[in-house]
């Protein structure tokens, strides 16, 4: 047996580790966790009874990528576990949810937890419900779907729990956790419609194939999955298959199959992969003389689909390196394994032979290629009985479907964004009110100091001075227009200055006042607790009027204010500045003016997205 690798220290982990640990980009895991600890036998028993209630859901559902499946795990404590990637597919992120939740209402005495590549995306779904003191780096082992549910730890029980701590704090006081019925609803809506969603979501297609790829989609119709995706994921050394088409498209005999017509059932992201990618059929693929046949070419790309994902899978599976040799080779470069060595000197070579024999003895050289083989091997079994196509030249093939979806999706797309738009809307009518009973509350201490400010008419006032013809010289008009409409009083501007940095000071104490405050974890933004902002005030002016100081200074040490005059003075104030000073109070000025700009930008139209900001900024990835 091979001496493992050498790396570099203690405290890097074995690479085979991470090799297997480590899931590719969307991808959803979840976790089961019993209440009481089971047994071996008792927990596989739990695993069937849980494949078994789900099944009459998942029996002809088509995955993009990977079935729902679940396996038992032993750390840290006995639990079922499972991973599934969805790829280009949403709708199978969100099926695996439906189906987790009628698992907890099947065994009320479990606890789940589920999180994909983005983090908790239950929580980032429903972000605009969520506690104030809630955010990514505190969700962890806080989510949990039970009994039907959604729950959330509360952080005054526990501040920073454990897994341990939280199945516990679950089991005992399940109540208290149970998430706020606004939360519930975006989850609940969320998933509504599954089942039957998830049977809209497949296509049925005629296509014109051989007849072995015929025989192998009858006996195993989720194969379409890897037949796409080996198409949609081709590359250069994958395509010499397809030009030889050894495995589908020679006969038993030598000769070339026999072409007949069949439906294959997909899901719709599967068609949309297939139709929105142009391949030109190799030329031992027969092909009708006429152009534009739909069945034929969707025939051609599932069928070369189909040989490049044979082929591939077989070659992988008898050398065992798949996925799982790449990520550990990966591991072994970034541990500095290699040394640097340029790859084919003869001390790499010895390197790679070592760490390549250690893989083969690991168990997870046997995991693979056992997975890399099953394909493969089904296919096989699949076509080693007699087939003709005499099978299914007498069997009605139905048309296609309805494919106006696909060109469509704007309705759908802005049915969810108007969705949203009242999500926000509303999450602002409430945060205005709380605002308005806070000043009413405090009175003058909360109000703006001086005088009042109007945000709009900030606005209005840039959008009109950037508008303004202006040269390396300064601002200029025309001769018929009023030359009083370029004049710049400093002192106002600085004093505008002062009152956006002052605004915005403002909401940002009471922004933190609530999100320190609340009466409990599950306060949300419907709380109409009041705030003293008293304390805070005086921090708040001392720096304003600091900064403000420094600003003015800034200005007095220069000639700005003269660099903005009217048409007609324009010739004294030349004899006074050289043009490179001109142009350097200009720009100076612009800087500052694109500065305000974009600042009053931000403030306008992006405040109400800084409540929950973590959790907001990943919002947009749940809108498919």
């Amino acid at each position: 047996m091979a001496t493992p690798p050498p790396f570099l220290n203690s405290n890097n982990p074995n690479p085979l580790t991470q090799a297997s640990s480590r899931l590719p980009e969307d991808t959803v895991i979840y976790s089961i966790y019993p209440d009481n600890p089971l047994s071996q036998d008792a927990l596989q028993s739990l695993h069937l009874q849980i494949l078994n209630a789900v099944s009459p859901f998942t029996t002809s559902y088509i995955w993009q990528h990977e079935p729902f499946t679940l396996s038992i795990a032993l750390h840290p404590f006995p639990h079922l576990k499972g991973h599934l990637r969805f790829g280009d597919n949403l709708n199978d992120e969100w099926f695996t949810v439906f189906l987790l939740f009628r698992v907890s209402v099947a065994f009320p005495s479990v606890s789940i937890q589920v999180h994909d590549s983005d983090g908790e995306f239950l929580l980032i779904e429903a972000a605009y419900h969520l506690p104030r003191w809630l955010n990514p780096e505190n969700s962890q082992n806080r989510a949990f779907i039970r009994r039907g549910k959604l729950h959330i730890i509360p952080q005054s029980a526990l501040p920073n729990p454990t897994l341990t701590e939280s199945l516990n704090f679950l089991i005992e006081n399940e109540q208290a956790a149970v998430a706020p019925d606004s939360v519930q609803y975006v989850i609940q809506n969320r998933i509504a419609g599954y089942p039957e969603k998830a049977k809209l979501n497949t296509h049925s297609v005629r296509v014109r194939v051989p007849v072995s790829v015929a025989r192998v989609f009858k006996h195993a119709p989720s194969l379409i999955s890897l037949a796409v995706e080996g198409f949609y994921d081709r590359d250069m050394d994958s395509m010499k298959h397809a030009a030889k088409m050894e495995r589908f498209l020679k006969g038993r005999k030598g000769g070339e199959e026999e072409m007949v017509t069949v439906t294959v059932k997909m899901s719709r992201a599967m068609y949309a992969q297939l139709m929105q990618q142009r391949f030109q059929a190799p030329k031992c693929y027969p092909m009708p003389a006429k152009k534009g046949d739909l069945e034929a070419e969707l025939g051609m790309k599932i069928a070369c689909g189909l040989e490049m994902m044979y082929q591939e899978k077989k070659k992988e599976g008898e050398e065992g390196k798949g996925s799982g040799w790449k990520k550990y080779k990966e591991s072994l470069e970034k541990s500095g394994y290699f040394k640097g060595l340029v790859p084919g000197s003869n001390e790499y070579t010895r390197l790679m032979e070592n760490a390549e024999e250690y893989y083969k003895n690991s168990s997870l050289f046997s995991k693979t290629r056992e997975m890399l083989n099953a394909p493969v091997r089904q296919i096989d079994e699949i076509l080693s009985l007699p087939y003709s196509a005499d099978e299914f030249k007498n069997e009605d093939a139905p048309p296609s479907d309805d494919d106006s979806w696909l060109y469509s999706g704007e309705d759908e797309l802005n049915s969810a964004l108007q969705d949203r738009q009242k999500e926000i809307e509303l999450y602002e009518l409430k945060r205005e009110k709380k605002k308005s009973k806070e000043q009413k509350d405090t009175g003058a201490s909360s109000s703006l100091k001086g005088e009042d400010f109007d945000l709009s008419e900030l606005v209005k006032t840039m959008q009109g001075f950037m508008h303004k013809m202006s040269s390396y010289e300064g601002a200029e008009v025309h001769n018929d227009r009023d030359p009083k409409e370029v004049e710049l009083d400093v002192e106002r501007f600085m004093k505008d200055v002062e009152s956006v940095m002052k605004y915005q000071g403002d909401e940002n104490v009471t922004r933190d006042m609530d999100d320190d405050g609340g009466s409990s974890d599950m306060d949300f933004d419907e709380s109409e607790d009041g705030s003293d902002m008293s304390d805070h005030e005086d921090g708040e002016d001392s720096f304003m009027h600091s900064y403000s100081d420094v600003m003015n200074n800034e200005l007095k040490s220069t000639t700005l204010k003269k660099s903005f005059v009217h048409a007609n003075e324009q010739t004294s104030v030349k004899n006074e500045l050289c043009r490179e000073h001109r142009m350097q109070q200009r720009i100076w000025m612009k800087s500052l003016v694109q500065w305000m700009w974009m600042s009053t930008l931000l403030k306008t139209f992006l405040t109400p997205l800084l409540v929950n900001k973590d959790f907001l900024v990943q919002l947009p990835i749940c809108l498919g």
